[in-house]
């Protein structure tokens, strides 16, 4: 197996001059070194090909070196992992140093015409692990590793996965935080991005006045991640916080287009290159709700909602606004910056809702159409995934009531639609109708459009339970099926008809299916 290294993070940036795998507080320095955990029999479960393909890997996949490397079981020669320092916010309050606390780079690598940074999650404890052992457990690495590559084939800018493998060794968790502990096997996953930068690495900066170091930083991701900034002083940090919210903006689009809701965007959980990073309490929706969030930590409050995300976004980078003001020491246009990432969602989200419902003229009619849709869309439960899928269908010629018989498969309860109910859906085809008339596409046309925004198949909880339970029994059938549906989740490939379906009554409230832990 051989590594194309391109070192970069731990050869231009200061490290922790302190080499012992101690928890304490790091200062004046962005990562410190650490070596990963040895598992005492690791196994390897799965290998996302395409992941291996890109690195130049596909034919070491079977190989022991590969494994050893993947699992942490060996370092590969003349590299130097390390665990990044950052610091946050959570749920909204400065919690100080966090850093990477299961996490290890182990290096970063050439291959392609890329450069990926390759990192071990749950190999063992850092610095930064607090009171954490640093480790993860099969049940979060198949939840990782499966939705870093959903996100990846729904077009959505994310980190990637290249394997999982079984550490052989047995982990204690508190799944729910109720205080029931239980062992479970343990795993590690080969995470893969272009750098895993957070908001955090330059917030913990800024909270400790370090200066110098905040512009170490900046300089060296402008440097390796944004070299057509070519202007100096703070136009050059001005133009790569716009880059940042650029990103974040895009990204965030991606998400509420697939029905995706993250669970925890903590600044720390922000990558500085705008792609969907730590997958921990994640879900898709299952009835359309703006106020669902998957995460138990956040049930009181709602604040990492599906409907709060964009806005959350914008808070999150007011708080990185705020990190880099030292840079720029003007706050008029950092603001405009900020102000900016507003319009431009509101503009983008019109755009991107238009295109799911195949309207191409945007005006004052389709906007209320599309603000109606999501009023409805609540009036009882509708599974969003399976109503913009079916949405398609509809045609031209259809009655209000033919176009509304097409979505019906998308609601839970049936019952619930006498009424009211149909009434405002058969007032809302008869507008949709109307403006579907005016377009130049036909049907056919208008249809596949449609099908290239709103997938068939998303990594629901209840399909990523499934495999857990699977794997728990060393059984990876499950694992492997979800990983070539999701790779193709808008072609209808029938031969997977039955993940196209909705949440199953007994996954409502079943632990791993409707709500998870950051644990998880």
């Amino acid at each position: 197996m051989k590594l194309n290294l391109k070192d970069t993070f731990n050869k231009e940036l200061p490290a922790d001059p302190n080499k012992n795998n101690t928890r304490r507080k790091v200062f004046e320095a962005c990562y410190s070194y650490v070596t990963p955990r040895i598992p005492s029999n690791p196994k390897l479960i799965h290998v996302a090909d395409e992941v291996a393909e890109m690195l130049d890997l596909e034919r070491d996949t079977n190989s022991e070196e590969f494994l050893n490397v993947f699992s942490g079981k060996t370092v590969y020669p003349k590299t130097n992992p390390f665990a990044m320092c950052y610091g946050g916010h959570q749920f909204g309050h400065w919690a100080g140093q966090l850093g990477d606390g299961r996490a290890i780079n182990l290096a970063e690598i050439r291959s392609n015409g890329q450069h990926w940074a390759l990192q071990l999650k749950g190999a063992g404890a850092t610095p930064y692990s607090r009171t954490a052992d640093g480790l993860a457990v099969l049940r979060s690495s198949i939840r990782e590793h499966l939705c870093s590559e959903a996100m990846h084939y729904l077009g959505v800018p994310t980190t990637r996965s290249l394997s999982i493998a079984l550490t052989g060794d047995e982990v204690l968790r508190d799944m729910l935080y109720d205080g029931n502990q239980e062992y479970e096997k343990g795993a590690v996953v080969c995470r893969v991005a272009p750098s895993f930068m957070r908001f955090g690495n330059f917030q913990i900066f800024a909270a400790r006045k370090d200066h110098k170091n905040l512009k170490n930083l900046a300089d060296y991701t402008i440097r390796n991640f944004h070299k057509d900034i070519q202007t100096e002083g703070k136009e050059k940090y001005l133009a790569f916080f716009q880059k940042i919210v650029n990103a974040s903006l895009e990204m965030v689009i991606h998400w509420q287009r697939v029905g995706f809701v993250h669970g925890v965007m903590n600044t720390d959980n922000m990558s500085i290159l705008g792609l969907t990073i730590d997958y921990g309490p994640y879900g898709w929706l299952e009835g359309y709700d703006p106020n669902w969030t998957p995460n138990t930590t956040d049930s009181q409050h709602h604040r990492y909602a599906y409907g709060n995300q964009p806005g959350i976004v914008l808070w999150n980078l007011v708080q990185l606004a705020n990190a880099l003001y030292p840079l720029i020491e003007e706050a008029k246009p950092l603001e405009d910056i900020l102000e900016s990432y507003q319009q431009n969602f509101d503009q983008k989200y019109v755009e991107m809702m238009s295109k799911k419902i195949g309207l191409t003229e945007i005006n004052a009619e389709v906007e209320q159409l599309i603000e109606d849709l999501e009023q409805n869309l609540q009036l009882t439960e509708t599974d969003m995934t399976i109503f913009f899928r079916e949405l398609p269908r509809v045609q031209k010629k259809n009655t209000p009531q033919e176009a509304f018989q097409k979505i019906h498969k998308s609601f839970y309860k049936s019952l619930e639609l006498a009424g009211a109910t149909t009434d405002a859906w058969i007032t809302w085809f008869t507008k949709y109708i109307a403006l579907l008339q005016k377009e130049e596409d036909r049907d056919e046309t208008r249809k596949f459009k449609m099908y290239e925004v709103n997938p068939k198949f998303v990594l629901r909880n209840y399909m990523a339970q499934l495999a857990i339970d699977a794997a728990n029994k060393g059984v990876y059938k499950v694992l492997n099926e979800l990983y070539e549906v999701l790779k193709r989740p808008y072609n209808e490939q029938p031969e997977y008809e039955k993940w196209y379906a909705k949440r199953p009554e007994w996954a409502r409230n079943k632990v791993g299916c409707s709500m998870l832990s950051c644990s998880s």
